[in-house]
């Protein structure tokens, strides 16, 4: 019989990085999960990915355990690394802060593929490059 599942936690985490501290002590313990397990458990499933941001989606079954899913980092966070850019602009529709070209754009929308609602890889571009322009990024055509 498959288990009951009692509730569904979603954090962003930077990957290897997670402690008791808040967010992930207070959202864990509130549901009477063991934080250290849940720390240790997602720092080894993230140690090889830098310390990007993951977003993780923890399932608390009935009994006190849990599972976890990691996603891709936020589109936001691999543009900013593919650019090198601490951050995205101010005011998005003034500022540009850097560009993207067409087979970056198709680089970062093939990693994010997996967590998107389309197979279609031109969706998934077009969604990508819309982050990126609020970020004041510009998308070669």
């Amino acid at each position: 019989m498959a288990k009951k599942i009692l509730t569904q936690i979603k954090l962003q985490i930077a990957a290897g990085k997670a402690n008791p501290a808040p967010p992930v002590g207070p959202a864990l313990g509130q549901h009477g999960l063991n934080i250290q397990d849940f720390c240790n458990r997602f720092n080894t499933a993230t140690k090889d990915k830098d310390s990007d941001i993951i977003p993780v989606v923890i399932t608390v079954f009935e009994d006190r355990t849990f599972d976890f899913i990691c996603k891709t980092p936020p589109a936001s966070v691999l543009i900013k690394k593919m650019l090198k850019l601490d951050s995205g602009s101010k005011s998005s529709g003034l500022t540009k802060v850097g560009k993207l070209t067409k087979a970056q754009l198709k680089e970062i929308a093939e990693l994010k593929m997996q967590d998107m609602n389309t197979k279609d890889i031109n969706a998934a571009m077009n969604t990508i490059a819309g982050t990126a322009r609020q970020m004041g990024v510009t998308v070669e055509e």
